[in-house]
């Protein structure tokens, strides 16, 4: 207390002299220096250094510094014991002491990795004697060096070191305000998982004076280093660090890029500017730059956040292509996971993941396989060495299939229905009672997507694979169909089902709209058309498609059963006009069940602005299913 009142004293004392002529250069504290005895003046000149109105400026002072014997050693020392014997010969104020210790422990740590380091090192009275000099002057310490000693000692963990420890815990609190938004980042950075309550105590302080003063922030490395602390920041401090990242996100690295997406990812955030504004300066980098955990970061963070970046998911594709011989298989398993949430089909790239599969299968694990074929399926994806894919699939598969836990195994097993590699031997338990009970894990009945899958492979069982002398698996899963009007209607839907409406005119018998199916599968509307291709009565029609099997007439002599299907944006892969795997799935199923698909796409609907034009067209779209069929 008595140092920090000399140095306000001396602040004074300067204002009051800066109108007197002076023959020489006085340094900010030569005024009150001169009125104190020689052994004082060291100290209350460093204590200078932390005054606020020259903590941001240390370097300038530093130049008028003399450089000691014992800074030239410490500087070039490269043994811990060097340290000691250097700070012996030359001892040092507290200042020198703090360097001397940082550049201990940096070496100490490096002794460490190469395990040269002495069991008792931290209780050599030498390094004693420098710690006890940094206590008493604890106060001359320079700002960088007092934030560089906590991070030291808060690095080696070591219980010699707690009474020190607490007065550079001290200190540090004191002077918070007075840090630079550096090293403020980097208290923030080094103590967040440390449990002390003065630690707790630093990182919260550093933490609100970064958000009081965010703007002050103008390096790309603190604001990333922030960010990937992400959770535990506050929003508002979050918030203002994106608003950083977009202005500096030209002066990002890559490993900075990295960083920021994967705590956006962690974190849900998805700010469409910042990752935009990334991926133009990440897809401008030299290969050099886009390494296989940068690869694997952005397109995870991409799949977590949805976000759709053509150009620079067309980069990572190529750029890990080249790479492939150096990937294991879980990079392979996370990158084709990734690009299957994004519906992004890249055939080179999926095409030497099945190649890396077939010469690798005996190091992939259960679950990296599974994603790997569940990624496949998503994307309708069919390798062109498909049967020897296929023949490693099966292989692995019937050694592990029955040991996987019940909604792992429904997931793989639908997988192979879309790529329709599926067996009876993999299907028939997974239509059992006992599995659907497992499924459910104590609840009424499984989740409506596991619902919907059981419904797909039991589906998949009777029409692809169907034996007389088995018994219809679809009974026992009669519990599990979906109640009507369950599923979200989109606009698309909504629309071609009112054109429908239109089309029948003043006959709602001939249609049924928003159709549930014993399959799993809502079709959007169904027609029956007699031999002149007009729609017909279809209430007392049979219909086993129909939970309840509808009436007890057969279909009339060259009578068509007609499904019409919305395939809305969301049924296709990205940037493409192929079917994502599961619709390909369902147009098998629905032909195979008795119906011709009338095939809806959003590309051709959105362009009919007139309800007429919407009449015109399903006729016509009508007219050339039946044709074809015909040409049959």
């Amino acid at each position: 207390m008595a140092c920090r009142l000399l140095a306000r004293c001396g602040r004074l004392l300067c204002r009051s002299s800066a109108h007197a002529p002076a023959s020489r250069f006085h340094s900010p504290g030569s005024v009150l220096t001169e009125l104190l005895p020689s052994s004082s003046r060291r100290a209350v000149s460093a204590r200078f250094m932390s005054d606020p109105s020259a903590t941001a400026s240390e370097d300038r002072y530093d130049a008028f510094l003399p450089f000691t014997p014992l800074d030239k050693k410490v500087d070039v020392m490269t043994i811990p014991e060097d340290i000691l014997l250097a700070w012996v010969e030359h001892e040092g104020n507290g200042n020198q002491g703090a360097n001397a210790f940082i550049k201990w422990t940096k070496l100490v740590l490096k002794a460490r990795e190469s395990g040269k380091e002495q069991p008792d090192a931290m209780t050599d009275p030498r390094l004693k004697d420098i710690m006890n000099v940094v206590s008493k002057q604890i106060s001359t310490v320079w700002n960088n060096n007092l934030v560089f000693l906590l991070q030291s000692l808060w690095t080696l963990n070591s219980p010699h070191t707690t009474t020190f420890l607490s007065s550079v815990q001290n200190e540090v609190l004191w002077r918070i305000r007075r840090l630079s938004y550096k090293q403020l980042g980097l208290l923030v950075n080094v103590g967040l998982h440390r449990k002390g309550q003065q630690d707790a105590a630093i990182v919260n302080s550093a933490l609100k004076q970064l958000e009081l003063r965010w703007t002050e922030i103008s390096d790309a490395k603190t604001v990333s280093a922030l960010m990937s602390k992400g959770k535990y920041l506050s929003p508002t401090l979050m918030d203002r660090l994106e608003d950083k990242a977009l202005e500096l996100a030209e002066g990002f690295s890559g490993e900075e890029i990295r960083r920021v997406c994967a705590s956006l990812a962690a974190l849900g955030r998805r700010s469409v500017p910042l990752l935009r504004a990334l991926s133009y300066h990440l897809v401008q980098r030299p290969t050099s730059e886009f390494t296989i955990p940068l690869i694997m970061d952005v397109a995870y963070a991409y799949a977590k956040l949805n976000f759709h970046q053509s150009q620079m998911l067309q980069r990572l594709a190529s750029e890990l292509l080249l790479r492939i011989s150096e990937l294991t298989p879980a990079d392979v398993t996370r990158f084709s996971k990734s690009l299957g949430f994004l519906k992004w089909q890249h055939v080179p790239l999926f095409e030497a993941f099945a190649e890396h599969f077939i010469e690798n299968s005996d190091k992939y694990s259960s679950p990296q396989f599974c994603n790997l074929i569940m990624a496949f399926a998503r994307l309708g994806f069919q390798p062109s060495k498909g049967e020897e894919f296929y023949s490693k699939v099966h292989a692995v598969l019937e050694g592990s299939l029955s040991g996987l836990e019940p909604s792992l195994q429904t997931d793989v097993v639908w997988s192979l229905c879309v790529l329709q590699q599926a067996r009876p031997s993999y299907l028939l338990p997974l239509t059992q009672q006992k599995h659907i009970s497992a499924l459910s894990d104590g609840r009424p009945a499984p989740v409506e997507g596991h619902r919907l899958k059981l419904l797909h492979i039991a589906a998949t069982l009777d029409l692809e694979h169907p034996d007389p002398t088995r018994s219809c698996p679809l009974p026992s899963l009669a519990a599990l169909c979906i109640p009507a009007g369950a599923s979200t209607v989109t606009p698309m839907q909504s629309s071609l089902r009112t054109a429908l409406q239109s089309l029948v005119g003043e006959r709602p018998e001939a249609l049924r709209t928003g159709v549930e199916t014993v399959h799993g599968w809502t079709i959007d509307g169904e027609v029956v058309v007699d031999c002149e291709s007009k729609p017909v009565d279809l209430t007392e029609m049979k219909a086993p498609h129909l939970p309840a099997g509808g009436g007890d007439q057969g279909l009339p002599d060259g009578a068509r059963r007609l499904a019409f299907v919305a395939w809305d944006f969301s049924s296709f892969s990205s940037k493409s006009k192929e079917l994502l795997g599961r619709f390909v799935m369902m147009k098998r199923h629905l032909q195979l069940a008795g119906f011709l698909i009338v095939e809806v796409p959003y590309y051709e609907w959105l362009e009919l602005k007139t309800d007429w034009k919407k009449i015109s067209y399903l006729k016509d779209k009508m007219g050339k299913v039946v044709a074809e069929d015909m040409a049959k």
